[in-house]
């Protein structure tokens, strides 16, 4: 692959200590699972607001004693300066994944998303500049571009912000550049667009598509489709997402520092398409599926019409080279779902 083969080939064989935030999480357990497999040290944050002991236990049972043995593990809440300053401390790489997600819970609730998406990432910011980390790798998000028309998106133009959460990951994105210019850092935005994967939660109100229709669908519940099921997204897997987590650390062209990436497939699946994909997936081990169907709903506000992402200035400038397409992706999230809902479902 490339890029990718370089930079973990030159992981395991150089030591770094890292720290992961939201280590407890969908994303942020996976950045931990992949970076002790190459040999690193770890230190993970998270207060578990929306993130699991269970996925910390199983990145343990994944990569085995030794790699365990270079990981720590800090509980604790970036709104809090001191403990983003502890955390920081001594670390080479930071890859800020903490946050608040989801546009419906900020619409609910947008001083509670802005406290830890716009206060925490200054905290962490702070910390990282007083650290002296060399380079700040953060999760940015696909819902910068609001109400721009244009497909498929590009960084540098985007519309008018669609919900609070939003606004709060632009805001990061201006804060980062003005550290980046003020101070020295060198950071990295990283511009996620529908993630998806092992390990994501499929309970609770706010819970991603994905997860949150194989968990229905499973379990024989109703699956509700917001609008027509004519939205399209560019759903991307998870191991898409660390390669571009590792490629910002490790980037080592000096005009690819200091800037925002798409991180993505450029590809457009409606959720009548995921649905049906997802459906003929699952409906081999769960006969019944062969007479479901999905139940449709209103708009939901918030949510973008189309999104589908342009990720060549990833491709050129850090290397980025997906290895997952929706198809391979669900076929991998799908044995772990089923492996982990299913014996609920029994019986």
């Amino acid at each position: 692959m490339g890029k990718f083969d370089d930079v973990r080939l030159h992981l395991r064989g150089q030591r770094y200590h890292w720290l992961v935030t939201g280590a407890a999480g969908f994303i942020g357990s996976n950045l931990v699972e992949a970076l002790l497999k190459l040999g690193q040290q770890v230190t993970g944050l998270d207060n578990f607001a929306t993130g699991h002991q269970h996925n910390l236990d199983q990145v343990r049972e994944a990569v085995g004693t030794q790699a365990w043995a270079s990981f720590s593990f800090i509980e604790g809440d970036i709104r809090d300066l001191a403990t983003c300053h502890a955390a920081c401390a001594g670390k080479d790489f930071i890859l800020h994944q903490a946050a608040l997600g989801s546009v419906s819970r900020s619409i609910d609730d947008p001083l509670l998303t802005n406290s830890a998406n716009v206060t925490g990432f200054l905290h962490m910011l702070v910390a990282a500049r007083d650290a002296k980390a060399r380079r700040f790798v953060y999760a940015a998000s696909s819902s910068t571009y609001g109400d721009h028309p244009g497909l498929p998106k590009v960084e540098d133009t985007i519309g008018r912000p669609l919900s609070p959460y939003a606004v709060t990951k632009y805001v990061n994105e201006l804060y980062a550049d003005v550290f980046a210019r003020t101070y020295g850092m060198q950071t990295i935005g990283l511009r996620y667009f529908n993630v998806f994967g092992p390990r994501q939660d499929p309970e609770g109100a706010y819970a991603a598509v994905i997860p949150q229709w194989v968990s229905a669908l499973i379990r024989n519940r109703p699956l509700f489709i917001n609008g027509d099921g004519e939205t399209s997204r560019d759903f991307c897997f998870i191991d898409n997402v660390v390669q571009a987590n590792l490629l910002a650390a490790l980037a080592d062209r000096p005009e690819a520092v200091n800037q925002v990436y798409n991180v993505a497939l450029n590809e457009r699946t409606s959720l009548n398409q995921l649905y049906l994909m997802m459906r003929d997936l699952l409906q081999e081990r769960f006969p019944h599926l062969r007479q479901h169907q999905a139940q449709y709903q209103g708009f939901r506000a918030g949510d973008v019409r189309h999104s589908q992402a342009d990720i060549s200035k990833a491709r050129e400038l850090l290397g980025f080279e997906p290895t997952h397409r929706i198809g391979d992706g669900l076929q991998e999230a799908m044995d772990w779902y089923v492996s982990h809902l299913a014996p609920q479902n029994q019986g």
